[in-house]
């Protein structure tokens, strides 16, 4: 489908021809309203001055001839006494029509009007009756009102004639300067708001430069935060996706690089195994199977372990509910009895209700104990326990085993990290993905996992878990 050509155009170009288009459809807008408001003013100017002359006409042919106290005794005679006493306004012209013939007299006679034949046939027709006309003559407007005079000799007239056109031509004029400084103005407004447009949208290009420059082996870029405004917002909400991006690469490379590692070593035991299988022995047949069918048990729990450690950043990870905490704690103690044989103790239970997944909690509770039972022997004192610390909910599980080396205890936590002189003590040792399984669930709740100080013998692995948890994705 072909694009309009509007959709051509640059944001910056968009926004000008915008501002362009509103400024200048306000001022046409302005300029008619104006033009209109000002026309009809001039009109009713023009009426209000005419109905005067007439009402000054009617007052003086009331009062009568002021030299005899009688009335006039001719309508020239008043037409000639009103046109001494008063002048005409601007465009405007009295005339004084006798019984026949032209203007008898004028004041301030204009001449296309004066010698227009159209006046006469107006002024004859509103001779007897009055009234009020516009009359066009070359080309321009004109308002004549005509005021009956009895006379005599006959029927006589006072005529009041404005040039409506001298009039409205003023406005024209100003209107023409108006048209012109609009659109000037226009053009400067123009000009700024694509200078201001630039500016405004200077950090997005800058944001469109970093994103083009980003690629898998380069995540680096990041945009300099300048102002305190919603494009400054952008800037570093762009940085902080950057920055979980990086995180997120740096994480996967890790991970697929240990998990390559790890699942080497079973993969060649794989292949070392079959490729020295003699097919003719039962025996070598059967003991081969069992011990590829365990490798391939072990890898399958790497790729579960795994699995669920992606999983943990969904936010359907976790789904908390109200759960008590009394039979969660039991229940843990009551499912690791089966784990192994062991002195499995309840060395405390909180009396709560938290807001928690009671299902991943309780997994990584077993894991916990699961950890303890490889790294125990039969007899050995597991103890599992829970309590309310402030805010926080504590759970835990503590053993008697050869305990923690301090030297692994900050990086225990992570991805496939092990404590091998534990583990020359432990029947069997795993990939040392459980505690960041344990450490995961608690991150899920906005929690966290933790391990006790060794003083003595043993080590004690410890949940902490707010009551009304918040997640971390959340925050």
């Amino acid at each position: 489908m072909a694009r309009l050509p509007w959709s051509r155009l640059s944001v910056r170009q968009r926004l000008t021809l915008t501002v362009a288009a509103t400024t200048t459809t306000a001022l046409v807008v302005v300029g008619f309203t104006v033009f209109f408001v000002e026309a009809n003013r001039i009109e009713g100017t023009i009426d209000t001055s005419i109905s005067q002359e007439i009402g000054e006409f009617r007052a003086l042919q009331a009062e009568g001839d002021p030299t005899t106290g009688a009335p006039f005794a001719s309508a020239d005679r008043l037409s000639t006494l009103f046109l001494q006493q008063n002048l005409p306004d601007d465009n405007e012209t009295l005339y004084a029509f006798g019984p026949t013939g032209g203007p008898s007299f004028q004041g301030g006679g204009s001449d296309p009007l004066r010698d227009s034949s159209q006046l006469r046939t107006l002024v004859d027709d509103l001779r007897q009756v009055g009234g009020t006309r516009s009359l066009d003559v070359d080309g321009r407007e004109y308002r004549v009102a005509v005021q009956p005079v009895n006379d005599p000799e006959g029927a006589s007239a006072f005529v009041v004639a404005h040039d409506v056109s001298s009039s409205l031509d003023e406005l024209r004029e100003l209107m023409i300067t108006y048209a012109l400084l609009a659109a000037l103005s226009v053009l400067i407004v123009t000009a700024a708001s694509s200078w201001i447009a630039g500016r405004l949208l200077r950090p997005v290009r800058h944001l469109r430069d970093t994103a083009r420059g980003i690629t898998d082996g380069d995540l680096g870029g990041r945009m300099e935060v300048t102002g305190h405004d919603d494009i400054s917002d952008l800037q570093i909400t762009f940085n902080d996706m950057l920055d979980r991006l990086e995180a997120a690469f740096v994480a996967q490379r890790a991970l697929l690089d240990d998990a390559g590692h790890e699942l080497r070593t079973p993969l060649t035991v794989l292949r070392g195994h079959l490729e020295v299988l003699d097919p003719t022995d039962p025996d070598d047949v059967a003991a081969t199977r069992s011990l590829l069918v365990d490798e391939v048990d072990r890898m399958a729990r790497l790729v579960n372990d795994l699995l669920m450690l992606a999983k943990a950043r969904r936010p359907d990870f976790v789904t908390v509910a109200p759960t008590d905490i009394t039979s969660l704690t039991r229940g843990v103690l009551d499912r690791a009895r089966g784990l192994a044989d062991r002195s499995w103790l309840l060395e405390e239970s909180a009396d709560i209700e938290a807001v928690v997944d009671g299902q991943r909690v309780t997994q990584a509770m077993l894991q916990l104990c699961d950890n303890a039972v490889r790294f125990t022997q039969p007899g050995d004192e597991v103890a599992v326990g829970s309590r309310v610390l402030g805010d926080d909910l504590e759970l835990w599980v503590r053993d008697t085993g050869p305990g923690v080396s301090p030297a692994v205890q900050t990086s225990l936590f992570e991805r496939f990290a092990r404590d091998d002189d534990a583990a020359a003590e432990a029947d069997h040792v795993g990939f040392g993905l459980g505690l960041s399984i344990v450490s995961a669930i608690a991150a899920a709740h906005g929690g966290h996992a933790s391990l006790d100080d060794a003083t003595s013998r043993g080590a004690t692995f410890r949940l902490h878990l707010p009551i009304h948890p918040t997640r971390a994705d959340d925050t």
